[in-house]
């Protein structure tokens, strides 16, 4: 019944900041996904006795990416895989399931905020035993598995049945098909406060969450109308299709138009938010209030002790190096350690571990905490439900009252998407070479004091992680960071951020406050010149 099939390296499976993510196509091609499922059994060591937990987030090709998956596993000698009813897990979700269940890993279909549907995107992930995603030790083996595979072992067997929850056999193997939302929704009443958050809605609060047709509609069902008692109309777009509805997954102002014009109008709900392809990331908004996503973590871990499993208050928190500096102010003024990580949510797996931060976030829409050890969208609306139950106080309100305390850091990000990939890695080299002679230098309108590509030390292990963003500051305490994203799938996509402190005056445009750091960026890196972009593709 087992089959082995000779295989030949197929170039570019090195997974980048979160797995590999390539055109659902090029994962369609014959030998591609199994030559990666197998240099992942190869990196990790195999897989022969162990204990996997596989789902994805029902994006065209998961349903038949699963099979193939779980009869590698049993090919290899896998004790058990224990999957989600029809493929399905979104990402916090199977790291919660990795954790409880003991797991020697996981894996995880999706490319998270990209694009579905057969001319959109795919992705694979390992996630290892603490639930979070594999270190560069471990992607690195992977990497260097694929680059030397020969063949590929497969079950010869027909489609297991993935929908009725309950325990099958695949050759030798246990295949445990769960409910994918129990054990999550479990997990979040155990640290919310369900009962206030349901008096908040008795009492009129309004509420629409945007799940995007992807992954967290069911979630957010469970969780938002059946335990805390939110009307049906309250989850919008409910239902995950393999194109995400023709949508683009990403929850931000330019792709969540349909909530945003809701939030923005007459008519709109007290709460808005909105979450991704997989369900890791999150958008916050208020009537008439946009909340960026660093603004968000800075009110989560001012607040967070408003929340039952959170009462005892934070060992520390932990940001991306790009994103504001806003929860830098709330940890110095509560005494909390504070770190700063390269890009991608495996840097902070040893803090949490170790226990030296509890809550963590991205610029990028990500925020989550210790309860698993991926950012968690649901976790996010849910841990600004409890805010808002405890304060009775609106997002606008929340948000002044944050400012009042601990000022505003101005911020934004724009992104130049699918731009030529040559021209720019060149834009960043020539900066990057340029980096050590800038201080003192004029940039624009600013004055540049620092300049440094970004390097991390591991502060539990000691490892080093260089090459990560290109950092400055300038007189006046602005800050500047270009680099590069690993999450595309087409040409390149920079990603340029840009940060100023304000006392007072906290009424501002973003991008009419930051005027002087766009003008520097421009003047440092030649971004019209170099990418021939006259503008972002996207501004948050």
């Amino acid at each position: 019944m087992i089959q082995t099939i000779p295989t030949t390296p197929i170039d570019g499976q090195k997974p980048g900041t979160s797995g590999l993510r390539k055109k659902t196509a090029t994962f369609r091609q014959p030998h591609y996904l199994e030559n990666f499922i197998q240099s992942i059994w190869t990196g990790i060591g195999g897989v022969a006795g162990k204990v996997l937990v596989l789902g994805g987030d029902g994006r065209a090709f998961n349903v038949d990416a699963v099979q193939i998956i779980l009869k590698m596993a049993a090919a290899s000698g896998a004790a058990k895989v224990i999957v989600g009813k029809n493929g399905l897990l979104s990402t916090p979700a199977a790291s919660h399931l990795i954790r409880i269940r003991g797991a020697d890993g996981g894996i995880i279909l999706s490319a998270s905020h990209n694009p579905g549907g057969d001319d959109g995107d795919f992705g694979v992930k390992y996630n290892t035993a603490n639930g979070g995603p594999a270190p560069e030790s471990v992607t690195n083996a992977i990497f260097k598995a694929s680059e030397t595979v020969t063949e590929y072992r497969i079950l010869d067997s027909s489609d297991l049945d993935l929908g009725t929850v309950g325990t099958q056999t695949l050759g030798a193997m246990q295949v445990e098909v769960v409910d994918p939302v129990s054990d999550y929704a479990a997990l979040m009443e155990s640290l919310f406060d369900f009962d206030a958050i349901r008096a908040l809605f008795a009492d009129g609060f309004t509420l629409r969450f945007d799940a995007m047709h992807a992954i967290t509609g069911p979630y957010a069902r469970e969780i938002l109308v059946n335990r805390l008692g939110a009307p049906e109309s309250a989850v919008m777009n409910a239902t995950p299709r393999p194109d995400f509805g023709g949508g683009h997954p990403d929850p931000n102002p330019v792709w969540a138009h349909e909530l945003m014009a809701l939030m923005m109008g007459p008519d709109a709900p007290d709460f808005g938010a909105a979450s991704d392809g997989d369900g890791d990331r999150n958008m916050i908004v208020g009537r008439a209030t946009y909340v960026s996503p660093s603004d968000s973590l800075a009110v989560i871990a001012a607040n967070a002790h408003l929340a039952p499993g959170y009462a005892k208050g934070l060992a520390g928190v932990a940001r991306s190096m790009p994103t504001s500096e806003a929860v830098d102010r709330v940890a110095e003024a509560r005494g909390l350690p504070c770190y700063a990580t390269p890009t991608g949510w495996k840097f902070f797996g040893n803090l949490l571990d170790a226990g030296r931060a509890t809550l963590c976030g991205e610029e990028s829409a990500g925020t989550g905490s210790d309860h698993v050890r991926e950012k968690d969208g649901l976790w996010a609306v849910l841990m600004w439900l409890n805010i808002l139950a405890s304060k009775r106080m609106s997002v606008a309100e929340v948000m002044h009252a944050h400012w009042d305390e601990f000022g505003r850091n101005f911020y934004s990000r724009h992104d130049y998407e699918a731009v030529d990939k040559a021209a720019a890695e060149e834009l960043i080299a020539v900066l990057r070479a340029r980096l050590d002679k800038l201080a003192g230098l004029p940039a624009g309108p600013l004055v540049v004091t620092e300049a440094e590509d970004f390097s991390y030390t591991d502060p539990v292990d000691g490892s080093v992680t260089a090459g990560q963003g290109l950092q400055l500051r300038f007189e006046g305490g602005a800050r500047l960071v270009l680099r590069l994203s690993g999450t595309g799938t087409e040409g390149a996509t920079l990603r340029v951020y840009m940060e100023s402190f304000a006392a007072d005056a906290f009424n501002q445009d973003p991008q009419i406050a930051l005027a002087d750091v766009i003008a520097a960026a421009e003047a440092l890196a030649g971004i019209k010149t170099r990418l021939g972009r006259a503008q972002p593709d996207v501004v948050t």
